[in-house]
């Protein structure tokens, strides 16, 4: 059974950078797209970058050029390096599939302060 857990979060000033992981635990994670989803308070859970299995980036316009995603295929863990945080980037943080989705993780609380 695939399970996801998403750690790195926490409070940061406006301006400011974290570094989230996802620790995928299962044989797929070497043959799967792998994405990093947010989800604010009152809103839909939303897609903002995703990465293949051979390093192929995408992102969310309202993250692009701040986030960076990677991932370690031998130590089955995704990255996001967030740089530039902003208070709009509040929200919390999960991991998981694009093309197939796998049970949510607990995520991970990222709160930026003006």
């Amino acid at each position: 059974q695939v399970q996801l857990v998403e750690s790195g979060g926490g409070l940061v000033q406006a301006g400011g950078s974290l570094r989230l992981s996802c620790a995928v635990s299962g044989s797929i994670f070497s043959i799967n797209t792998m994405g990093w989803y947010r989800q604010a308070p009152g809103k839909q859970r939303e897609l903002v970058s995703s990465i293949t299995r051979g390093g192929n980036t995408n992102y969310a316009d309202s993250v692009k050029d701040r986030f960076t995603i990677s991932r370690d295929n031998a130590k089955n863990t995704v990255y996001l390096q967030m740089n530039s945080l902003k208070p709009e980037d509040t929200a919390v943080y999960y991991c998981n599939g694009i093309i197939r989705l796998y049970s949510w993780g607990q995520g991970t609380q990222v709160t930026v302060s003006a």
